[in-house]
């Protein structure tokens, strides 16, 4: 592997008529992608394709958006998911689109951080107008923690608030757009050993092709974004951000298993 996606969302309807090309395209660029859950069905697909591709590696959790569904049977089926997994994620708050009560989002949030501590996996934390909050559950539960902020979009304040937590940032196609300035600043300013790519795909496509359909092979314009900000080579950037997606997660050459906390 030369480069990893952190963030892809394989099992969207999107990749349903090409979804092995698409894996095949990013394998023969030498990317490896974390395939994210979002609810138990999401969370199934990512271990079936983490099982069947060896440079796919699951998440399983609950997003914000479907923690109205949850009870006590979800929860005991995303841990035994978790046995085939290298992080609990997507898990998080959305006051946003608020399609869940935000009680029960930061409850179930509670239980999935619970699920990540017991097990010893790191956590993807989705976070969209909830900042602080999130921060509030994250402090109360224990402060720093292993896990990556996916799709960080803030400015560098933000971003200081989610490393003094011990937290990674991923960065994705929006640090391509030119107006997003804030951004783009604290990229610049956010150390190398803390920061992942990703491509939340089918979203956030990266210019040169935003407006269509994103997939994990378009992550290396994170890639030459980022090293262009920074004024690195991007073989440096996709060396460092690839060993920083091996060591939180624990990734192993297999697919979906995982060696993370010593699993």
């Amino acid at each position: 592997m030369r480069l990893i996606d952190s963030h892809a969302h394989l099992d969207d309807r999107a990749f349903a008529a090409d979804r092995a090309a698409v894996i095949a395209r990013a394998f023969g660029e030498g990317i490896g992608i974390v395939a994210i859950g979002t609810d138990l069905r999401s969370s199934r697909e990512a271990v079936r394709l983490a099982g069947r591709h060896r440079t796919v590696w699951a998440t399983v959790g609950v997003h914000p958006h479907a923690a109205k569904d949850v009870d006590a049977a979800a929860l005991a089926e995303l841990e035994q998911l978790a046995d085939q997994a290298v992080a609990i994620g997507e898990i998080g708050l959305d006051y946003y689109r608020d399609l869940s009560p935000r009680n029960i989002q930061q409850r179930v949030l509670e239980q999935q951080l619970d699920l990540a501590d017991r097990l010893h996996l790191p956590v993807c934390l989705h976070n969209r107008d909830s900042t602080d909050d999130l921060l509030a559950i994250l402090h109360a539960a224990g402060g720093e923690r292993r896990g990556v902020v996916h799709s960080f979009l803030g400015g560098s304040d933000l971003a200081s608030r989610f490393l003094t937590l011990g937290l990674h940032l991923g960065i994705g196609g929006p640090v391509t757009y030119p107006k997003n300035g804030a951004l783009r600043d604290a990229v610049l300013r956010i150390p190398i050993e803390r920061l992942l790519v990703e491509t939340d795909c089918p979203y956030l496509t990266p210019v040169p092709y935003r407006g269509r359909r994103n997939e994990p092979s378009y992550v290396r314009y994170a890639v030459e974004a980022i090293a262009e900000l920074k004024e690195i080579d991007a073989a440096h950037v996709a060396r460092a951000t690839m060993e920083n997606a091996v060591r939180l997660f624990g990734l192993t050459d297999g697919g979906a298993r995982a060696a993370a906390g010593g699993r």
